[in-house]
């Protein structure tokens, strides 16, 4: 059996009592940076092989642990959160899938959610996008696609890269509000709040991982029902038809639609 485990983002007390017991259980643990989980097992006495498995080698290696797993039972740790998330382990996940073979998943910490919850913006419904692309072309062209979303947005990044991505965000999404968390659970936990040019006017301390927090759009959106019309028309719809099939998925007044296709009738050459 291989079991997901989620190890502390931060503060090593926050681990659970599950993954400690399958820490101790399993045959030996496959992790990210070896030198990083030492550090958290050392802290917990628990003595196992462990097998590098990261980023760079994990569709090799993922074939190597699920043959293990034939006969052993196995951990996958990453250094911080939940294997899959941001980190190693999707890969491996869908191999099992494929396979049909059982895995389970132990929850734990989450730096996302906490982060949610430190913004003090909208939980009710958000988006977790992840890291941002590294380069600002690209950025730019994520966040359009993002920009009329109505959900809180949810980002990670890495500090050097936090003052560039901000800007891009601001940019991009206007001046909403957002909210910045570093070294969450950690001793210099920090939490800044505000609109997007206010925290990109501040003094940022530019160390430990960040997660960025931001509002989505809450702009009404505009329908150009003249223009959605046209296109009606332009594929051969009859215009009594037309009107239907807005007024039902746009759920406007048939009436209103009557108006603008006259007008659109008396613009015809």
């Amino acid at each position: 059996m291989i079991y997901f485990c989620a190890t502390p983002i931060g503060n090593l007390k926050d681990i659970g009592i599950r993954t400690l017991e399958i820490l101790r259980s399993v045959d030996l643990i496959a992790c990210e940076d070896t030198r990083t989980s030492l550090k958290l097992l050392n802290e917990y006495n628990i003595k196992k092989p462990l097998i590098s498995y990261h980023k760079f080698n994990e569709s090799s290696k993922a074939e190597e642990l699920i043959e293990l797993s034939r006969e052993k039972d196995i951990a996958l740790i990453t250094d911080a959160g939940l294997p899959g998330i941001s980190d190693p382990g999707e890969v491996l996940v869908k191999r099992l899938i494929n396979e049909k073979i059982d895995f389970r998943v132990v929850p734990g910490a989450n730096a996302a959610l906490t982060g949610l919850v430190l913004s003090g913006l909208s939980s009710e419904h958000f988006l977790f996008y992840g890291f941002l692309k590294a380069k600002s072309s690209a950025r730019k062209k994520e966040l359009e696609g993002l920009k009329n979303i109505k959900y809180t947005l949810i980002f990670y990044e890495a500090p050097h890269r936090l003052k560039d991505s901000l800007i891009d965000i601001y940019e991009v999404l206007g001046n909403r509000s957002a909210s910045i968390s570093r070294e969450i659970t950690k001793l210099f936990e920090e939490t800044l709040r505000g609109n997007l040019k206010d925290l990109l006017d501040m003094d940022l301390t530019l160390k430990g991982e960040f997660v960025i927090v931001v509002e989505g759009n809450s702009q009404e959106e505009v329908l150009d029902l003249e223009e959605l019309l046209r296109e009606k028309l332009d594929l051969g719809i009859k215009k009594s038809q037309a009107v239907k099939e807005l007024a039902k998925e746009y759920k406007v007044s048939k009436n209103e639609l009557y108006k603008i296709s006259l007008e659109v009738d008396n613009e015809q050459p």
